[in-house]
């Protein structure tokens, strides 16, 4: 007779429509942005800027990002590079000292934005949020993400890897006392 084994799969909170879902409370709108083009780049980043036409060493934790294309830094030789359009480089390993992959479907991308951003932001960092950080890598809510404010003081950008997108959901509706529809 075949061993039985326990399925927990029914355990776990079913993920949300992330087209559709939003979260809101305590002055602030949780949703999920999607489209962007996400890319994790390694190695010469002035050799990646010359190549993208992209320019900066990219945004620290909390500090704000601007424009149709930016970069946040994650590491001394490491930054995501993201854009509503696609990007003109390709992935894979370039001669000119730095390599490129495409990071779209690995990060899920939550918008956080409101008057209320800071009570969220003290809630799952331990970041001052008036000190500047050289890296936008963070620990939010107990899970490894990268972090930056975008076009605004009162709208945050929050990457994290996508198996992680339903705890952190499920995180936001704790944190204003519900579930997000």
């Amino acid at each position: 007779m075949a061993e039985l084994i326990p399925n927990f799969a029914d355990r776990w909170p079913a993920a949300p429509d992330w087209t559709a879902a939003r979260i809101e409370g305590a002055g602030f709108t949780v949703r999920t942005l999607t489209g962007l083009h996400q890319l994790l780049v390694s190695g010469d980043l002035d050799a990646w800027n010359a190549a993208s036409g992209l320019s900066g060493s990219g945004v620290g934790a909390l500090a704000l990002a601007k424009g149709k294309a930016w970069q946040a830094r994650v590491a001394r030789d490491r930054l995501l590079a993201v854009s509503e359009m696609p990007f003109k480089v390709e992935p894979g390993w370039h001669g000119e000292g730095f390599a490129v992959t495409r990071m779209d479907a690995a990060l899920h991308v939550f918008e956080i934005e409101g008057e209320g951003l800071d009570g969220i932001v003290a809630r799952a960092t331990t970041l001052d949020p008036a000190a500047k950080s050289p890296s936008a890598s963070v620990l939010f809510a107990g899970v490894n993400a990268v972090v930056y404010r975008h076009g605004t003081a009162n709208r945050l950008r929050v990457h994290v890897d996508r198996g992680l997108a339903a705890y952190l959901w499920e995180w936001f509706g704790q944190a204003v006392g519900r579930p997000g529809r």
